[in-house]
């Protein structure tokens, strides 16, 4: 494998994981004020299909991100209800809103467009375009530094260097400021938090909120940067990738962007070798496309033991009188 290769593998892998890495940030905020969230899946993939619906009617990649901002927004307030004010079972929840979207998404694609539950194709001004950084063509000739800069790191869309800022965002937003240290410490201990006079309820529907905008990013970011339009399923499993993600990172936002990264480039392995011949056998397409869903089970089975989340997740609080 020669170094052009390995640059174009690098490459994919940073497209590949930004979706990943939007969604494990939004679980990081979820899950740690108490909220267990495995309907990531479903909020990105509505997000996917209002994104790409509203940038093909309007052609506006913007408008685009907005709607699928809201779109995703909207399964948050469900599950922020049912987990919050009607103190529901969160999971149950989670997993209602991912059959509620993959099958309202279709609905609503084949109603509006009648192409299968695709949305038309996207393109000009209504997918996102790729960013240059600031001196990338006078780099790029430097040995190593040049190429992983002009051709990894820049000729992005917005919302990957987003994803990127997102994270060191995360870090002080959770371990600098009075908010993240009262979040956290209503996934540990949601009492001692409602003794201190902070709105235990206030600070979860925060979250709830943060987390709705993060999936929306990503799953726009799915049809409009990434894809060009929405297909039926597109998000492929990659919410509960992330949540994988969120274990392995034993919930820490720098350790998020490195397993999400690890993820990403599983998959940019996968498709750029869809077979490697080993002389006495060869290894199938098949079993190299499935290596970022092997990589997420071998993890579960793996870290989950040792992974420490946070105490109070998954506990619907009820003050005490």
């Amino acid at each position: 494998m020669d170094f052009a290769t390995v640059i174009q593998i690098l490459d994919s892998a940073v497209r590949l994981m930004t979706p990943l890495l939007l969604a494990c940030l939004a679980g990081l905020f979820s899950e740690r004020s108490g909220i267990f969230d495995i309907g990531l899946e479903g909020k990105m993939l509505m997000a996917a299909f209002a994104s790409a619906a509203a940038a093909a009617v309007t052609g506006n990649v913007w408008i685009g991100l907005a709607a699928g901002v809201a779109g995703s927004a909207a399964l948050s307030l469900v599950h922020g209800a049912a987990s919050i004010t009607f103190r529901g079972n969160q999971l149950i929840s989670g997993v209602a809103i991912n059959f509620l979207a993959s099958g309202l998404t279709v609905l609503l694609g084949q109603t509006w467009f009648g192409l299968g539950g695709r949305t038309p194709a996207l393109d000009g001004a209504a997918r996102f375009a790729e960013w240059q950084l600031p001196f990338a063509a006078q780099i790029a000739p430097v040995p190593v530094i040049g190429p992983l800069y002009a051709d990894v790191l820049s000729g992005h869309t917005p919302l990957v260097y987003v994803a990127l800022l997102a994270v060191p965002a995360t870090w002080w937003l959770l371990y600098r400021t009075r908010f993240g240290l009262r979040l956290r410490a209503v996934g540990e201990n949601p009492a001692s938090v409602d003794t201190a006079g902070v709105s235990v309820t206030r600070l979860r529907w925060t979250a709830i909120a943060i987390t709705g905008l993060l999936t929306g990013l990503a799953g726009a970011y799915l049809a409009t940067g990434l894809s060009a339009g929405f297909v039926k399923e597109m998000s492929a499993g990659r919410g509960y990738i992330a949540l994988a993600a969120l274990i392995f990172a034993n919930w820490r936002p720098w350790r998020a962007l490195g397993a999400t990264f690890l993820f990403g480039l599983m998959e940019a392995v996968a498709n750029r070798f869809p077979g490697i011949d080993l002389g006495p056998f060869t290894v199938p397409s098949m079993f190299m496309n499935a290596l970022p869903y092997i990589l997420t089970v071998i993890i579960l089975a793996g870290f989950i033991g040792r992974a420490t989340p946070p105490r109070a997740g998954g506990e619907p609080y009820v003050k005490e009188s």
